[in-house]
């Protein structure tokens, strides 16, 4: 943690992010918040005993708060006594991608490279729509995450993964010259477009649960909705708009993994490949990333249990090249 020292008593201070937070009960009857509280260089478990919230107000997850107090050692762990907490406020001049994982590049470089890219496109009908799309919603696409958990559940999640299929899409229609390569990339921009409707995340980027639309219908089916939408208002013509429709209820691929449909042409089947692909690797480089060179990662779920090796002949820690 990235605290400062106050005085030679041990007493820090410093702003950081509260990635958990309970309320509760001490022995003697008093309440206090049992939380854990996190920056860009880790995390610690701290205390703020006897916790009255007229007095020091009122947290949640996900906030950025700024506390002081002292660290002692607890059952071999630092651990924090609060003695101060607040709020942050505009002149703390503090940004939320400084206390959260954060995607290797900022939103809005990698919005804009995407919106310079579907700004190119020569068919009108998917230039109109997928630019529409993206400006309406480019507040939020700057710092959504791509999941809840698992792959690119980061600050910028979204943004990184969209863009890595968009490049991953540019190559192989390089080597495979009949594919439609601008409806390929709309429908690798649009993919996860509805999971700024799926999730519920917090200023911080972080996604905190899903939506209950996000629980009924699921982003698929609400991305499909979303272009059926802009399409009839955008007057795009309706052949068009269900190739993209297709596209988004078909790229998890199979009904198993909640595919609507199996993909019914080339450039559907490649999105649901690429994205597949993406997804993968990226969950393969964190995990081997945080394992000691010749040894194996524990079984990951997205890789049907498998231990991965980390053969340490590469920077596993390098970023995914998309600029």
């Amino acid at each position: 943690m990235n605290f400062t020292s106050i005085d030679n008593k041990g007493l820090v201070e410093g702003f950081c992010l509260i990635k958990t937070i309970d309320r509760k009960t001490s022995s003697k009857g008093d309440s206090y918040l049992d939380m854990t509280l996190g920056d860009s260089d880790g995390e610690i478990n701290a205390k703020l005993w006897r916790y009255v919230p007229e007095l020091h107000g009122e947290y949640e997850a996900n906030q950025i708060v700024k506390v002081r107090g002292i660290i002692s050692e607890y059952n071999g762990n630092d651990q924090l006594k609060i003695e101060r907490i607040r709020h942050t406020s505009v002149e703390d001049n503090v940004k939320a991608e400084d206390f959260v994982k954060s995607a290797d590049y900022s939103g809005e470089q990698m919005f804009n490279e995407l919106l310079g890219i579907a700004s190119n496109f020569k068919d009108d009908d998917l230039k109109t729509i997928v630019t529409a799309i993206l400006n309406d919603n480019r507040q939020r696409i700057l710092y959504w995450p791509a999941a809840f958990k698992l792959h690119h559940a980061v600050r910028g999640g979204l943004l990184l993964h969209t863009l890595s299929i968009v490049r991953l899409a540019q190559a192989v229609c390089k080597l495979y010259t009949f594919v439609d390569e601008e409806l390929l990339i709309s429908g690798a921009i649009l993919h996860d477009i509805a999971k700024l409707q799926e999730y519920t995340v917090a200023d911080s980027g972080i996604a905190t649960g899903y939506s209950v639309e996000g629980n009924l219908l699921g982003h698929l089916t609400m991305g499909a909705m979303v272009v059926n939408e802009y399409a009839k208002k955008l007057g795009i013509n309706p052949k068009t708009a269900m190739l993209i429709e297709h596209m988004l209820i078909s790229h998890h691929g199979e009904p198993d993994f909640g595919a609507a449909v199996r993909p019914g042409f080339i450039e559907a089947e490649l999105l649901s490949e690429l994205d597949l692909m993406d997804s993968r690797v990226y969950e393969m480089k964190e995990a081997v990333e945080a394992t000691a060179p010749d040894d194996f990662t524990g079984r990951l779920w997205a890789m049907d249990n498998r231990k991965l090796y980390n053969h340490n002949r590469t920077d596993i820690k390098s970023k995914t090249k998309i600029f």
